[in-house]
């Protein structure tokens, strides 16, 4: 990291980033995107969200694909983890990005906080719309799922609290 930088994430002298996961769904050539409202204005993101503590990688996909869309989400492999500082406030992201099956949808389910709607876009609509991206990890994403880029979930070990 260029020492120049300042990063706002850090508390204290212990820099940490972010944790994050992500759902690829792709249905027709078509790419489960969520609306939703950020700092920077409404942006398009894949179903993703923050690790939270006591929650593995996987139930945490699951979770906020869920939370984003109202949709079970079954993980079948690891599509690939992207390591992102983001330009305007130097916040470092490590997202785990998945590709699964959609489930049951449940539409009387509210929407987390900040998701306007779900979408489904191509992936040259997505290229095309570059600056309405949340970060450049929604287009890699689905490039690498395109690419064939899996994973086995089998790479993923949780040990809990092992010493």
């Amino acid at each position: 990291m260029n020492s120049t930088v300042s990063n706002p994430s850090k508390s204290s002298q212990h820099w940490k980033p972010n944790v994050t996961v992500a759902a690829i769904v792709e249905q027709d050539g078509r790419f489960l995107l969520v609306e939703e409202t950020t700092d920077r204005g409404n942006r398009f993101n894949q179903p993703a969200g923050h690790l939270e503590e006591g929650e593995t990688i996987i139930a945490a996909v699951i979770r906020e694909t869920l939370e984003e869309t109202a949709y079970d989400f079954t993980p079948e492999a690891l599509v690939g983890i992207y390591h992102w500082q983001h330009p305007l406030n130097g916040i470092t992201y490590l997202r785990f990005a998945f590709t699964g099956k959609l489930g049951s949808h449940y539409p009387e389910q509210a929407l987390d906080d900040g998701i306007i709607r779900t979408v489904w876009k191509t992936e040259a609509e997505i290229a095309a719309e570059g600056e309405l991206m949340r970060s450049p990890q929604v287009l890699l994403c689905v490039q690498d799922y395109l690419a064939g880029k899996r994973y086995s979930l089998d790479i993923l070990k949780h040990l809990g609290q092992a010493l």
